[in-house]
Order: structure tokens, then C-alpha cells, then sequence
């Protein structure tokens, strides 16, 4: 089963799969009601969109320009950087942290190894809209990141999307560093290297449970914005955004 939310901060999560298909219509109030038209992309168009510029780019990585290729950064927990995953090395300890009941709870990856890999393989393998990636701190792993192409993703069907949008599903893998703020201090790390390394990107998206009190308040101190309610599939999502254009105030 896909996973829905990710595992932050002692309930944090943030994140829908890019595979996700069904449409469900998305309804936000006040002054962004007009960003929030009903937008409902057929499958065979994202994957147009995805191709071409998969062609112009010249390689997967480049629908997200080369995440690989990213620096680290230093941040108050130490030095952070992502790396993207290689079957090989990381199928091991991303099914571990799977299978922690904290994670299975939003992931829904728990079982054998073979679960994670099929997760894993899907986006590998595919056109490189979302890229998997270890976060590496102080030269320890120790989160899972999925970067995506929100915008060509069917997430896009359920909020006004603007190209080149890029969302974040987000896991913490140990116990250890969960509940003491490591989610927001690498929410906004992470936003800040899409934002910086991306310069077509004006957004970074997630979307964590509404009900998940601690997961919004994360984002909201990670410099994200409440943007929308989002009926998704399984659940009623708080759409977050943070904005380049706001980067420096929030």
C-alpha cells in the first residue's frame, strides 16, 4: 500500500505518493480561494509534460536539477545533506525505519524489505519526477526525503498548481531524533536547497493530516504558510506552502 504521511517530529508528517491516482476536489477559504481552482490533469498529460522535459534536461535528475549535486548545509543540528538513495547501500535501513510502528502508521511500507524496494524502485526507475533521497547529518544517515515535481505529480489535480512546484514527504528514522525540533530545523533546510538550487521554483508543498496539530505547527516555524484544506483520498490535508517570495520574512 502507498505510503500517505511521513513520520517527523513525534508525529510530524508531510506527504502523499506521487503514484496516487483519484481525484478529489480542493477547497481553501479567504484570499487564496482563487488559487485553489479545481484542476484535474489527465495521467497521460503529466507523463507528456514529465518526458519532455525529461528530453530537454537530457537526464532523469534534471526534473529536479540534479539533487545529487546539492552542497551540504549547515544548520543547528550540524552539517545536513542529501544524498540520493542507492538500493545497494540504503534498501536496509530505509525498510528498518519502515517498520517502526511511529513510521508504519503514515508510510503503510511496513513488512519485508521487498515492500521498501518496490516503493523505492518505482521512483528509480521512473522518469525522475520524485528522487529518493537519504538525509545525511554530521555524516549520519538519518531521514528519508522524497523530492517531487508537485507539479507533475496528480497532486496537482487537487489545488492550483504553477510549474515546477516541488513537494517534500519527509521521515525521521530514529527515535532519537524525533521531539526535539530536528523536523523543522530540516524542513526549512530542505526548502531552502529547493529554493536555491532550483531557480525555476517559486513553491515548496507538503501536505500533513490536518488533524496532526504538531505536524502543521512544524511547518508553520519552518517558514511554510497554511495555504488550503485538500481532500486527498485517505485523509483531509493542510496544505502547506513556503514561497521564495516570502523566504526572508517567514
Amino acid at each position: 500500500m502507498p505510503p500517505t504521511d511521513a513520520s517527523t517530529d513525534d508525529g510530524i508528517d508531510a506527504g502523499i505518493d506521487a503514484g496516487r491516482d483519484a481525484g478529489i476536489e480542493s477547497t481553501a477559504g479567504g484570499a487564496d480561494c482563487a488559487d485553489t481552482l479545481d484542476l484535474r490533469l489527465p495521467d497521460e498529460l503529466v507523463a507528456l509534460m514529465a518526458e519532455g522535459e525529461r528530453r530537454i534536461g537530457g537526464t532523469q535528475d534534471d526534473l529536479l536539477d540534479g539533487v545529487g549535486d546539492w552542497d551540504p548545509v549547515t544548520t543547528g543540528a550540524g552539517v545536513f545533506q542529501l544524498v540520493p538513495v542507492r538500493l545497494e547501500r540504503d534498501l536496509r535501513v530505509i525498510s528498518r525505519w519502515m517498520n517502526d510502528p511511529a513510521v508504519a502508521a503514515f508510510w503503510e511500507l511496513a513488512g519485508p524489505e521487498a515492500v521498501t524496494e518496490t516503493h523505492l524502485r518505482t521512483q528509480l526507475d521512473g522518469d525522475g519526477r520524485s528522487v529518493p533521497c537519504l538525509g545525511v547529518l554530521d555524516g549520519m544517515p538519518m531521514s528519508y526525503w522524497e523530492l517531487y515535481r508537485a507539479d507533475l505529480d496528480p497532486l496537482a489535480r487537487h489545488y492550483a498548481s504553477r510549474p515546477h512546484d516541488t513537494g517534500i514527504h519527509l521521515l525521521i528514522g530514529s527515535v532519537a531524533n524525533r521531539g526535539r525540533g530536528l523536523g523543522t530545523s530540516l524542513l526549512r533546510a530542505v526548502a531552502d536547497l529547493v529554493l536555491d538550487h532550483r531557480p525555476s521554483c517559486a513553491r515548496v508543498v507538503a501536505e500533513p493530516d490536518l488533524r496532526n496539530t504538531p505536524s502543521v505547527s512544524a511547518f508553520l516555524s519552518a517558514g511554510f504558510r497554511f495555504f488550503a484544506e485538500v481532500d486527498l483520498p485517505d485523509k483531509r490535508a493542510a496544505l502547506m506552502v513556503r514561497d521564495r517570495a516570502l523566504r526572508a520574512l517567514l
